[in-house]
């Protein structure tokens, strides 16, 4: 045990003692117990489905147990609301922000702030600007959250937990948008409030950032509770195992692609931005060619939403002469259009663009893959069902069968159903957008092993992804987005982690405002 943790009082911060809670046909958590110290920064693992999210909401008040006890500091607690967790000093950042992007960061802190919490603050503003000082957070009290970078939102959000003196901070996926240097300034800051004594539950399945910044770990497998280990004394490798057990095989990495022929290329791309917090493409360029990989990293609203939408057809505008694939100019073509000419597409969001969450597997696979299916406007049902079962079995999809709805399955398993969906229809090119963006360990090998053999059967895939170790395991070439501006395009072999993350924030605009990027 660290030094931090030896010198902190031996009274644990928070006891969770035999947690259980019951969905409908789901036991979400089975007995959990866990312990956390003052000063403990306490890594919560396990795969999709495994029961995290329902145990850290049941800590943050937002669910309920069914049964089991929490002690807070030695004393027996019902948490029955987020508030009552606030006013205890537990604080909470999710994966995704809750910010409104037209109000400044210190009328989105006062949000979250009672009138008594307020009248002892005093000036909101000072206090900010203070704390931000405190910790090294930057954050301007006076900013409007749309100017605002990911990175800096997710200071703002835990600006907002420090001002409520915070004494159990839990963070789920905190590093999955930011860049390596954002993540390192994380650290730094999540360091300095466990030398303090706050307590830290951290969620994340980046396991060597695990193994840098936890003390400990408690691993969930199917509700239960399967092992604690010292993150410090594993590999990402051996935490692995003990999270999805024989299906733990890691990416050890990939042999690199060198493909010769272009299959598609976007020239002189310039497009003003369609929302008011949209980012506008500033003279984009790139070619895929047949068997690679190209990927683009960035942090999430630098344009790279804007570029898939542009390219799949979902941004219906017109741009003649910008792409072609096989020598065919696409940007004339409507999103049907370019499916049947050999471009598959998955979207970011999942539910919503990717699949629709009340209808079932199967009438989701004809959402994108009606050929085949659909004759004189009558749909083979027996034949849809039969690919969909196929789709379920090939990729290890955990479901209740081709019938589950797409709201019913976990992140991951809905992920990997719209990754075979798409890669079944053999595509010539394929979009793809944060492909395990918060899969599991299981899930996240099975996808990058599906994109490689996609690869090595001769297709071009354009991989957007804001995981950066991801992009280096996968992408034979590699390129960041900023600000609508794309870098140049170098061999992944050629490059590291350090210049693509300076890429990232934008190094290379002020050098060459209108680069093109270069095979």
């Amino acid at each position: 045990m660290s030094e931090t943790l030896k010198n902190q009082s031996l009274k644990p911060r928070l006891e969770l003692l035999n947690i259980t809670k019951q969905y409908p046909g789901c036991l979400a958590n089975d007995q959990i117990c866990m312990t956390l110290m003052p000063g403990e920064i306490h890594a919560l693992l396990g795969e999709n489905g495994a029961g995290k999210s329902t145990l850290v909401k049941t800590i943050y008040g937002v669910v309920s147990p069914d049964s089991g006890q929490i002690l807070w500091d030695g004393q027996a607690v019902d948490i029955k609301s987020p508030s009552k967790a606030r006013d205890l000093g537990i604080g909470m950042v999710f994966q995704h922000f809750s910010l409104f992007e037209t109000l400044t960061v210190a009328q989105n802190i006062e949000l979250c702030l009672s009138p008594t919490q307020l009248a002892d603050i005093g000036n909101l503003a000072a206090r900010i600007t203070k704390l931000s000082q405190d910790y090294g957070l930057n954050v301007d009290p006076d900013r409007y959250v749309h100017s605002l970078s990911i990175g800096e939102r997710q200071r703002v959000e835990i600006m907002r937990c420090l001002v409520q003196s915070v004494k159990l901070l839990i963070l789920d996926e905190p590093t999955s948008v930011l860049t390596p240097q954002e993540v390192a300034g994380l650290f730094n800051v999540l360091r300095q409030l466990s030398n303090e004594g706050c307590s830290i539950l951290f969620i994340s399945h980046k396991l060597h950032e695990v193994t840098e910044i936890c003390h400990n770990a408690t691993i969930l497998r199917g509700g239960k509770f399967v092992g604690d280990c010292e993150p410090a004394n594993e590999t990402p490798a051996t935490i692995a195992k003990m999270m999805v057990g024989d299906l733990a095989e890691q990416d050890a990495g990939y042999e690199k692609a060198h493909g010769e022929e272009v299959i598609f290329s976007a020239q002189s791309l310039n497009l003003a931005a369609k929302h008011p917090f949209g980012t506008s493409l500033k003279n984009v360029n790139f070619e895929l060619l047949k068997g690679e990989i190209l990927g683009i990293a960035g942090v999430a609203g630098n344009g790279q939403e804007e570029l898939m939408s542009i390219i799949s057809g979902e941004d219906n505008r017109t741009l003649k002469g910008v792409f072609t694939l096989d020598d065919q100019d696409l940007g004339t073509l409507s999103a049907g259009a370019r499916r049947r000419n050999g471009l598959a597409y998955v979207p970011e969001e999942r539910l919503g663009r990717g699949a629709v969450p009340e209808m079932s597997l199967s009438e989701n696979t004809l959402l994108t893959h009606s050929r085949g299916f659909v004759k004189s406007g009558l749909v083979n049902w027996k034949a849809v069902k039969d690919y969909a079962k196929k789709l379920i079995s090939d990729y290890s999809v955990k479901c209740h069968g081709e019938f589950a709805e797409a709201k019913s399955l976990s992140g991951g398993n809905l992920q990997k159903f719209i990754m075979g969906r798409e890669i079944g229809q053999n595509p010539k090119v394929l979009i793809c957008a944060h492909p395990t963006w918060g899969v599991d360990v299981g899930a996240a090998l099975a996808i990058h092993q599906a994109l490689l053999t996609l690869r090595d059967q001769g297709a071009a895939i354009l991989l957007i992804s804001e995981d950066i170790d991801e992009l280096f395991l996968l992408a034979d070439r590699m390129a960041a987005v900023c600000d609508g501006h794309l870098s140049p395009v170098v061999r992944t072999e050629e490059t590291s982690i350090d210049q693509i993350g300076q890429w990232m924030a934008g190094t290379f605009i002020n050098a060459n405002d209108h680069a093109e990027a270069t095979a």
